[in-house]
């Protein structure tokens, strides 16, 4: 009897203890649980905001899409020779079409004016020079015309690539309306014009293939936005 008697307590310890980590370990089990739970939800993904008037760049049929960012003479020489090269070995080496690469070249700061026609460099060839700091390298005088409509100027690294020539490829142009805005204030300033008018002018004489955006490094984003890769010259 004496046995049974002290195996009783014994027990109640055991079960005691038992039950004392069983709830212990439900209570770790709960804590890990309503941490989980307290976590916050995953960040959504980022992505850019869209706004019409970029959504040109998306109409621009190419399996590929390539953008170049020009701010000079020689970057738009540059621009061109690579453009060519792109399309040209897309063509031959993987049988593209150059209907199907999206090719823009967008031009600012001191390359817009190689948007304008010849026209616009004929009659204010003088104070666009003076701002674009370019000169003819024929005459060493201020342009009178858009030197890249011309396959005659050797001089520039473009290897005889001029505007027309990409341009027949599909390859577009965007022109930079806020540097434009300022070659119209500085014509206004060195003719004695309207400003406002000017600009006009400038927009409605643009090559072809072109179009005016509202900045050129904005549209230097939004190209990338909307899958286009950069090549900065």
């Amino acid at each position: 009897m004496s046995n049974q008697s002290s195996s009783a307590p014994e027990r109640r310890s055991f079960l005691t203890s038992w039950n004392a980590g069983v709830a212990a370990l439900a209570a770790i089990a709960f804590g890990r649980q309503a941490r989980a739970q307290a976590k916050p939800a995953a960040a959504a993904r980022w992505e850019p905001a869209r706004h019409d008037k970029d959504d040109w760049f998306d109409q621009l049929p190419g399996k590929h899409r390539l953008v170049f960012d020009t701010t000079s003479l020689e970057h738009v020489a540059s621009s061109l020779l690579f453009a060519n090269n792109f399309i040209r070995v897309n063509q031959a080496d993987y049988g593209l079409q150059p209907s199907e690469l999206a090719v823009v070249i967008i031009v600012r700061h001191r390359s817009t004016p190689f948007g304008y026609t010849d026209a616009m460099w004929a009659k204010y060839g003088a104070p666009i020079a003076a701002r674009s700091q370019v000169e003819d390298p024929k005459t060493k005088q201020p342009p009178k015309i858009n030197m890249f409509t011309s396959a005659n100027y050797s001089e520039f690294d473009n290897r005889g690539m001029t505007l027309d020539s990409v341009f027949k490829q599909g390859v577009q142009l965007a022109v930079c309306a806020t540097s434009t805005r300022g070659y119209a204030a500085a014509i206004a300033q060195a003719t004695g014009g309207n400003a406002n008018a000017i600009f006009e002018e400038l927009a409605a004489n643009l090559v072809p293939n072109s179009r005016l955006v509202p900045a050129g490094i904005v549209a230097v984003n939004r190209a990338q936005e909307r899958g286009y890769s950069l090549v900065s010259i």
